[in-house]
């Protein structure tokens, strides 16, 4: 290939790399966390509010029958889920068809009826940071879809450039002096190497993100305003009933979870899903996972919601082309299969591909030094504040997040996020880069060594006693929070001695 073209990559790999990058550490550090999203859940709540499967549908069961005789007479859907599966509590999700509004509702601790703050929670946050960066969630999900096109150029463009040299140096690690080749082996090892994970995320990230968008060329110009309607057996348990508008009770969730499991033994349920409930012609859908050695495996049965006759059923060995396209993908991008095995993986390799954009950042800073004079160009020293910033400012506040989940009240939760966030970003531009890394990695350190100890004035069970009664969730995500600690301690350290050791020419330098 000729140097023109390789120039001209890289050129493309660079700039998107810096337009795109700190938006996608957030996205697959945040996502690296949301892959335990259970085990997360059951950590934050007190061992006493565990639930058996008995309990969960009776508690299940009081709220819908609350929130069927507020919104008995209205026209809608209700989505139901079971507790343990999504929060420690049953939710119900009522959606109005006539204004399109959205409301949730819970129990308290007295049965009564309460309107919850939509997508509240620590757990939640999280994971609406993982695709939104923290901005609006509408904005934010498109201005991901599109960072995730971006996101697959730069792949391309990396493999274009580094494949001349792929064999050579693919295991090469040349630790020393020269840092800039310490970090673009490092960069180049673990992009090559986690590659086929990058372009599934990649992939699926446009899809889930801006799916819609771009099916909006084909619903307007090809299929004459039609094609949702096509799609709909691939997007939907069940073609919609038009309501009769005469009222009728429905079967106790029981009896319609029994009924669902003589269609489907393998279901495993987590939701309910009701069109217009308590209608003479409503149907109610039982949403779970079915163990058909898939690599999706969502599933539902869907009922007439008043006599409880079949209706239709979702199984993954049944699934149609479109159908097992998307929730294939689906489960690539979230990691929903193959257990406990896939779940560190995929933590694993978000974390690497955190690294790979911080790396990227540092490599265009180690390119842009001034080896024959102290002070640095102002570029570098902007994007040297930016990079820790965002970054570690980041990852000290997903630290702070779970601290606020397990200890402070709920409308902390997204404050904490935010304000260590913002104070990281202002410590880095005020600070020298290599005292800001410093001290905000030792932020990031002593917040994640303190999320066993909320944990415990939170849920009462601290580490050793969650190891002793077998609570594994808590204890894993409290030993993961030191290990990460001790991780985030030793990098501090390293920041430190570079800023004291190593080249008095670069940014990095403590002077």
């Amino acid at each position: 290939m000729k140097a023109a073209t390789l120039r001209s990559f890289l050129a493309v790999h660079t700039w998107i790399g810096l337009i795109t990058g700190m938006a996608l550490f957030i996205a697959f550090y945040a996502g690296a966390v949301t892959v335990f999203t259970h085990e997360l859940q059951d950590w934050q709540q007190p061992a006493s509010q565990d639930v058996q499967t008995g309990d969960a549908l009776a508690q299940s069961q009081a709220l819908l029958d609350a929130v069927l005789a507020q919104h008995g007479d209205d026209e809608g859907e209700l989505f139901l889920t079971l507790p343990g599966t999504r929060s420690a509590r049953a939710a119900a999700y009522w959606f109005d068809e006539g204004n399109g509004s959205r409301k949730e509702y819970v129990l308290d601790d007295a049965g009564k009826l309460t309107e919850a703050n939509t997508r509240a929670g620590f757990v939640q946050f999280i994971y609406d940071l993982h695709f939104t960066a923290g901005l609006p969630r509408t904005v934010g999900t498109y201005l991901f879809g599109i960072v995730c096109v971006l996101y697959g150029l730069a792949l391309v463009s990396g493999v274009v450039i580094y494949a001349p040299v792929f064999f050579r140096d693919l295991f090469a690690l040349r630790v020393g002096k020269n840092l800039k080749r310490m970090w673009q082996d490092a960069h180049n090892v673990v992009g090559m190497l986690s590659l086929p994970f990058h372009v599934v995320f990649a992939w699926s990230g446009a899809v889930l993100c801006i799916g819609f968008i771009l099916l909006a060329p084909f619903q307007f110009l090809v299929y004459d305003n039609k094609l949702l309607t096509i799609l709909e057996h691939d997007l939907e348990a069940s073609a919609h009933v038009q309501p009769a508008g005469v009222r009728a009770p429905m079967l106790p969730l029981a009896d319609v979870l029994r009924r669902a499991k003589l269609e489907l033994p393998e279901l495993e349920p987590d939701s309910f899903g009701f069109h217009d409930p308590g209608d003479a012609n409503a149907q109610v859908a039982v949403f779970g996972h079915a163990d058909q050695r898939r690599l999706a495996s969502a599933a539902a049965v869907v009922l007439d919601a008043a006599s409880g006759k079949f209706v239709a059923k979702v199984e993954p060995t049944q699934y149609t082309p479109g159908r097992a396209f998307l929730n294939s993908l689906t489960a690539l991008h979230f990691g929903n299969f193959g257990h406990y095995a896939v779940k560190w993986l995929y933590f694993l390799l978000g974390l690497a591909g955190a690294f790979l954009f911080y790396g990227g950042n540092l490599l265009w800073i180690e390119a842009r030094r001034k080896r024959r004079q102290v002070e640095q160009p102002f570029k570098t020293r902007v994007m040297a504040a930016l990079t820790l910033g965002v970054c570690l400012g980041c990852m000290a506040g997903v630290s702070a997040t779970l601290l606020a989940g397990a200890w402070l009240p709920e409308a902390w939760v997204s404050r904490s996020y935010f304000v260590v966030f913002f104070a990281s970003i202002l410590w880095a531009c005020i600070r020298p880069p290599a005292r800001a890394g410093h001290e905000l990695l030792w932020l990031c350190a002593l917040l994640t060594a303190a999320i066993p100890f909320a944990a415990w004035l939170g849920n009462g069970e601290h580490l050793f006693a969650a190891f002793a009664r077998g609570h594994w969730h808590r204890f894993f995500v409290d030993a993961t929070a030191l290990l990460m600690a001790l991780a985030f301690w030793w990098m501090a350290r390293a920041t430190l001695r570079r800023g004291r050791k190593g080249d008095p020419n670069s940014v990095w330098a403590l002077g």
